[in-house]
């Protein structure tokens, strides 16, 4: 099975990698909302490892970054997971909810889970409901593209 861990991005392996998924990732998420300009696609492997958010990924036997989650704090309580991405190679293994599942158990001192996804994103709107998510709000972020936000409980929360 694979192994969930914090992912070191000063390391250049992992930056590259990650950087290469993220890219894997989001530009299917781009084509399924119809939008090329999504932040993570815009990114260089220096911005990504500047970034301030605290990355997991999941990796297979051989080291290889099969998916990946990001977390940040925005206030005390509510943490925000502002990235979600698998390698599609890897769709459909339950990667995704073992990232969420993760979070939720390595983040059980939280109010609420925050996180937000393309509207004509599927897979991710069906993956957030499937782990508890609500949706509370739409917002469109360009001409013809909208964002849901969802929330979640957080074991303070409840």
């Amino acid at each position: 099975m694979s192994e969930i861990m914090k992912l070191n991005l000063q390391d250049e392996f992992t930056i590259n990698e990650l950087w290469t998924l993220q890219h894997k990732a989001y530009r299917l998420e781009a084509q399924l909302i119809g939008f090329q300009d999504i932040p993570p696609l815009l990114e260089t492997r220096d911005m990504l490892r500047r970034s301030i958010e605290t990355f997991y990924g999941c990796l297979s036997r051989e080291g290889e970054i099969m998916g990946a989650v990001a977390t940040q704090e925005e206030s005390p309580g509510k943490l925000t997971i502002t990235r979600m991405m698998v390698d599609p190679d890897h769709f459909r293994k339950g990667i995704a909810g073992s990232l969420l599942n993760y979070v939720f158990e390595h983040y059980d001192n939280m109010k609420q889970f925050i996180v937000s996804t393309g509207k004509l994103n599927a897979p991710a709107v069906s993956l957030y409901i499937k782990h508890g998510f609500i949706a509370d709000g739409i917002e469109e972020v360009a001409p013809g593209v909208e964002l849901i936000e969802f929330n979640r409980p957080g074991k303070l929360g409840s």
